[in-house]
């Protein structure tokens, strides 16, 4: 998969902008991230709920790691290449969900 599906897709949803975020690109709904891209684009950060991130990690390990900022784990490292690009959005999606208020998920949803 490539980097530049992944932010035409995070960037396509409601809200979504993209911000630098120390030497990482962000992606965020109302400030709050819900994907970072480390240097080379090679891979995305996705900051999912614990049921979420779990479920991911469980089947899809072959692309799929844990994410750890300092001793928490906060979400999932996908490595784009060999990522299956349903999953990767469908995981954006529910990152976006998860940061986006309520009212704006909502209205998304119709």
């Amino acid at each position: 998969m490539k980097y530049s599906t992944v932010r035409n897709y995070a960037l396509s949803l409601p809200e979504a902008t993209e911000a630098p975020h120390f030497k990482y690109q962000s992606f965020r709904v109302r400030d709050k991230i819900f994907v970072t891209v480390p240097p080379g684009e090679e891979a995305i950060h996705i900051f999912l709920p614990e049921a979420q991130r779990e479920q991911a990690l469980a089947l899809h390990p072959h692309f799929i790691e844990k994410l750890v900022w300092g001793s928490s784990v906060t979400g999932v490292r996908v490595t784009l290449a060999g990522a299956e690009p349903a999953v990767v959005k469908a995981l954006v999606l529910a990152a976006w969900q998860h940061k986006a208020p309520k009212a704006l998920r909502d209205a998304h949803g119709r």
